[in-house]
C-alpha cells in the first residue's frame, strides 16, 4: 500500500444552515452509538423540534451549530450558545457548548471546540461551559461515570472517551451533578414520618388539577424560580418555555405524577414525576412512523413503563433553612412515590443533584437512594 492511501484525511468543519446538514447533524449519534448496548436514541421528533424555532430557547438566545467532516462524512458535532438570561444572571461573559457527539479521534474534538470556540470569542464571551444541551434546564453535564446503564428521558448519553477528549482541549470540571437510583417501595424513615404528621393539619399535598392546568403551571413556575435562583448556574424558566413543557407533559402521565404541597393554603414545594419514555421508546429507534406512535401510547397509556424519573422538585426559600423545609421535600416525593408505585413502577431516577447539595443528597440517601451516575460540566477561558 502506497504512503498516500495511508494518510488520515483531514477534518473540515462547515457551519450548518441548511436542513440537509442538519438532518445529518441530528442522525449522527445513530453510527456514534451503534455498537454501544445501552444507549437509546432519542424521539427523533423531539430533538427536531429542540433544534427548530418553536423552542423557546432561541427567542433569549443566539446559537450556531457545526458539522465535522472527512472524506465528506460526518464525524462529529458541536453546538455554541449564548443565552441573555443567562448573561443578566450572572454578567460573566459565559458562552455555552453542547450536543456533542464524536469518534475518537482528537483531530476532530480539536476541529469542533476550535470553530466553537472561535465564534464565541468573536461574540465577545471571555469562557465557555459545558455541554449544556441545550441550556442549563435542559440536559446538562457530559456523563463520566456510568456508562453500563442506558440514559434515562432527558438524560444525556456519552462515549467513554468524551471526558478525556474535552480536558484535553484545555477544559476543567467546575461541577458535578449526580443521577440517584431509588427504590419507590421504600420504608418511609420514622422521623420523617414523625414530622410529616405533626404538620398533617397545615400541609396539604395534592396532585395537578388537569382541568386548572395554567393555574398550576404558574404555581410551579413561581416555586422553581424561587427555590432555584441562589443554586449554581441557575437561570428562570420563563412563562412561554414552562407552559409549553408542562402542556406536552401532561399529555404523557397521570395528574398524580405531579404533587404540589402546600402550607397554610399557600403552595410552597412541588415535584414532577416522568414515565421514562426512554424505556417505552428502546426499540422504536427513534422513529414513530409507520407504527411507533401506537407501540408508545400504548406503553405508556396502557402498560405503564416501569421506570420513572424524577427532573424537577423544588421547596420555596422560605423554608429551605427550616426544620419544615426537609418535610416538605419528604412529603412531596412520598406523595409521588405512593403513585409510580401504584402503576408498578420498580426504578426511578432522582437527577441531576448538585454534588455540593448536601441538602437534597441527605434526603435521597435517607431514602434509600444510590448515586449511580455521575455527569460533569467543563470550563475553559478565551
Amino acid at each position: 500500500m502506497s504512503a498516500n492511501n495511508d494518510k488520515i484525511a483531514p477534518v473540515a468543519v462547515e457551519v450548518v444552515t441548511e436542513p440537509r446538514q442538519m438532518r445529518q447533524f441530528l442522525a449522527l449519534p445513530q453510527r456514534i452509538y451503534a455498537s454501544d448496548p445501552v444507549w437509546i436514541a432519542p424521539l427523533g421528533f423531539m430533538k427536531r423540534e429542540q433544534m427548530s424555532a418553536k423552542n423557546h430557547f432561541f427567542d433569549h438566545a443566539r446559537w450556531r451549530a457545526w458539522l465535522a467532516l472527512r472524506d465528506g462524512k460526518p464525524v462529529g458535532r458541536i453546538t455554541a450558545q449564548i443565552d441573555a438570561m443567562h448573561l443578566q444572571q450572572h454578567g460573566d461573559d459565559a458562552g455555552y457548548f453542547g450536543m456533542l457527539e464524536a469518534d475518537d479521534d482528537p483531530a476532530i474534538f480539536a476541529a469542533l471546540f476550535g470553530a466553537a470556540e472561535g465564534w464565541l470569542r468573536s461574540e465577545g464571551m471571555k469562557q465557555v461551559r459545558g455541554p449544556l444541551n441545550l441550556h442549563v434546564n435542559e440536559e446538562v453535564g457530559l456523563l463520566v461515570e456510568g456508562f453500563a446503564t442506558p440514559p434515562y428521558v432527558l438524560m444525556g448519553h456519552a462515549r467513554p472517551w468524551y471526558g478525556p477528549a474535552v480536558e484535553a482541549q484545555g477544559y476543567h470540571g467546575v461541577k458535578d451533578l449526580l443521577a440517584y437510583q431509588v427504590r419507590p417501595d421504600f420504608d418511609a424513615p420514622r422521623v420523617m414520618e414523625r414530622l410529616a404528621q405533626r404538620v398533617s393539619d397545615r400541609v396539604v399535598v395534592r396532585p395537578v388539577r388537569r382541568k386548572q392546568l395554567l393555574e398550576d403551571a404558574a404555581i410551579m413556575l413561581e416555586i422553581f424560580n424561587d427555590a432555584w435562583q441562589n443554586n449554581w448556574g441557575f437561570v428562570p424558566l420563563v412563562e412561554a418555555e414552562w407552559a409549553e413543557t408542562v402542556s406536552t407533559l401532561t399529555k404523557l402521565m397521570p395528574d398524580d405524577y405531579i404533587q404540589i404541597a402546600e402550607y397554610n393554603g399557600e403552595p410552597v414545594a412541588f415535584i414532577v414525576a416522568l414515565p421514562n419514555l426512554n424505556e417505552a421508546a428502546r426499540d422504536l429507534n427513534g422513529r414513530l412512523l409507520p407504527f411507533g406512535w401506537a407501540k408508545l401510547l400504548w406503553r405508556l397509556k396502557v402498560r405503564h413503563p416501569k421506570s420513572a424519573r424524577v427532573p424537577l422538585m423544588g421547596v420555596k426559600q422560605s423554608f429551605q433553612h427550616s426544620r419544615l423545609g426537609p418535610t416538605l421535600a419528604f412529603m412531596v416525593i412520598d406523595a409521588v412515590r405512593k403513585a409510580l408505585h401504584a402503576r408498578g413502577v420498580r426504578d426511578v431516577e432522582m437527577g441531576w443533584i448538585l454534588e455540593d447539595n448536601d441538602g437534597m443528597r441527605n434526603i435521597i440517601e435517607t431514602i434509600g437512594g444510590v448515586a449511580y451516575k455521575r455527569y460533569r460540566v467543563y470550563q475553559k477561558e478565551l
